[in-house]
């Protein structure tokens, strides 16, 4: 799998094709909106019925990435569970699994606006983490440095005819907004005027698959942020 490797306020940090963000100088591993038990709430809530294999196609995406880049820690940036019942109500295979992943690793759960973090799994539990100029937390604030997630962007790509959707990396001079990594989370297109809003002009569009690639990033009709200079 191929990298789109980028500098971000003194870290070198690199966007995988899977969706997550690497951080090989800190041995952090980052993936946001795992959303692991949603076929689950869509079913109690909605009696949507979906193939109940979101979660495990999840956590083996995740897995497949701790063996890939060796990660000794794991931040996950929120809505780790697509809610509570779906955090209480965790399989028992499911639970070993987590368990096994985060042996032998620093694991930081994020608050999300879905769910407080899985607090009787084992990891740290913070609203947001400061790692030197790196700020870290669910949903974006003004602060830069700042790496997040919630929105889960989506790329629209055209395609002999028709239109083809990926999720994607949103990337600035100063934030950087995750897609989602969790099976059967939908997502946001980059025209929407919520990340219009949020990313400045020269924003690019890093676009997850075989292999990460950045385009600039589509816009919607609304003006982009503009940078603001001391």
């Amino acid at each position: 799998m191929n990298d789109f490797v980028f500098p971000f306020h003194g870290a070198r940090l690199a966007a995988r094709g899977s969706g997550a963000l690497w951080w090989a100088e800190a041995g952090l591993l980052v993936v946001s909106d795992l959303h692991l038990g949603k076929s689950a709430r869509m079913a109690r809530r909605a009696g949507a019925l979906l193939p109940p294999y979101d979660s495990r196609d999840t956590l083996a995406r995740l897995e497949a990435e701790l063996d890939a880049t060796g990660a000794r820690r794991v931040l996950c940036l929120g809505d780790s569970f697509d809610d509570l019942k779906a955090a209480r109500g965790l399989e028992a295979d499911m639970r070993d699994w987590l368990l096994r992943l985060s042996a032998g690793r620093d694991w930081i759960w994020i608050e999300g606006n879905h769910d407080p973090g899985p607090v009787d799994l084992p990891g740290t539990h913070l609203a947001a983490l400061q790692e030197g100029a790196l700020s870290f937390r669910h949903i974006a604030t003004a602060v830069r440095g700042e790496i997040s997630g919630h929105y889960h962007p989506k790329l629209r790509l055209p395609l002999r005819g028709s239109t083809l959707s990926r999720p994607c990396f949103l990337v600035d001079a100063d934030r950087i907004i995750l897609p989602a990594f969790g099976t059967y989370t939908g997502g946001l297109c980059t025209t929407d005027p919520a990340l219009d809003g949020l990313m400045l002009a020269e924003a690019l569009a890093i676009v997850t698959g075989h292999s990460a690639q950045a385009v600039p990033m589509p816009r919607g009709r609304s003006t982009p942020r503009q940078r603001h200079h001391a």
